[in-house]
């Protein structure tokens, strides 16, 4: 009986370091605004919120991501998983700048979706043949992907200061 309490304990301590992990490797990012889809009687109400980023080898170009949160108790403990629905729209905001060699697919942005399988991701691939940026995000999960994704393309043009 106390090797049952035992694994039970450590089980609970596991998830418990599981959940301090997930809450304090959440990127931090300007939230630019939300707006709550659902209302909940108990717990934060389902919203769109949308964030803002910038690509850390590319000066000039802004991201904004906008994805569902899920709400309620679960979602306001943080153990809710988020649909895999996100949009991304990035664009030039200044002379672009490029810092270091662009790799394909290389990762711009990752978020966590849920407490331990999804993530939804950022990635930034340079069309040399147009001289275009292109974000795309995607979900993942670790037993199926999703087929769920957005793209955003920034072409590099010249800027005049206005």
């Amino acid at each position: 009986m106390r090797r049952v309490a035992a694994i039970a304990g450590a089980c609970a301590l596991l998830l418990v370091f599981a959940f301090a992990v997930w809450i304090w490797s959440r990127p931090e990012r300007g939230t630019t605004g939300q707006v709550s889809t659902r209302f909940r009687w108990l717990g934060p109400n389902d919203r769109i919120v949308v964030d803002g980023f910038d690509d850390p080898k590319v000066r000039g170009v802004a991201c904004h991501i906008s994805r569902a949160v899920t709400g309620g108790i679960k979602g306001g403990l943080g153990l809710a998983e988020d649909t895999s629905d996100a949009s991304i729209a990035c664009r030039q905001v200044g002379v672009i700048q490029i810092a270091g060699d662009l790799r394909d697919g290389e990762t711009v942005f990752d978020e966590r979706r849920s407490l331990l399988f999804k993530q939804l991701h950022v990635v930034r691939f340079y069309d040399r043949g147009r001289n275009v940026l292109v974000y795309v995000s995607y979900s993942d999960r670790i037993i199926a992907g999703s087929p769920k994704n957005a793209i955003s393309s920034v072409p590099i043009m010249g800027w005049v200061a206005p």
